[in-house]
């Protein structure tokens, strides 16, 4: 199945420090344990996920081809140029001038796109496709609310 997929492209602005407070001692996903009294550590996010500032790039998915590994529409992801891509990098990738993003799969003489839907299928990269590595996903940016339905006026 051949979709077309535009790429919105974001330049990082790390001209200014946002340092948040960080919960050091982590954040229990099984069971609860007691709240930290205070949080004296500090995280910015600039620092934290965007190691090449001049070769990073944000970008926001559409499209549902990699909904397996949990990246949906509306993802924000954090694409750097500057890396190598490795088998089973995620990466978005130009094919015949259309952006992608899938996980690499290099085998001996050839190169394979996977999707994370069964919806889609790999994709081969043959030598006559135009085929370029535009950048390797290193983080991606998630909303976790769920949207509110909204309320009725109970005037």
């Amino acid at each position: 199945m051949k979709r077309t997929t535009t790429l919105t492209i974001f330049i990082p602005d790390i001209s200014s420090e946002l340092p948040l407070p960080y919960a050091d001692g982590g954040i229990q996903a099984g069971f609860p344990s007691p709240a930290q009294d205070y949080i004296n550590e500090y995280i910015d996010l600039n620092r934290e996920i965007v190691k090449h500032p001049a070769a990073t790039f944000y970008g926001r998915v559409s499209g549902d081809s990699m909904s397996g590994e949990g990246i949906d529409p509306g993802d924000i992801l954090v694409i750097d140029r500057s890396l190598e891509p490795a088998d089973g990098d995620l990466a978005v990738c130009c094919v015949d001038g259309d952006f992608t993003l899938k996980r690499i799969h290099l085998t001996p003489g050839a190169v394979w796109l996977i999707p994370s839907n069964e919806s889609f299928d790999p994709i081969l990269v043959t030598p006559d496709c135009r085929f370029e590595v535009w950048g390797v996903v290193t983080h991606t940016i998630k909303n976790n609310r769920r949207p509110r339905a909204r309320r009725k006026n109970m005037a």
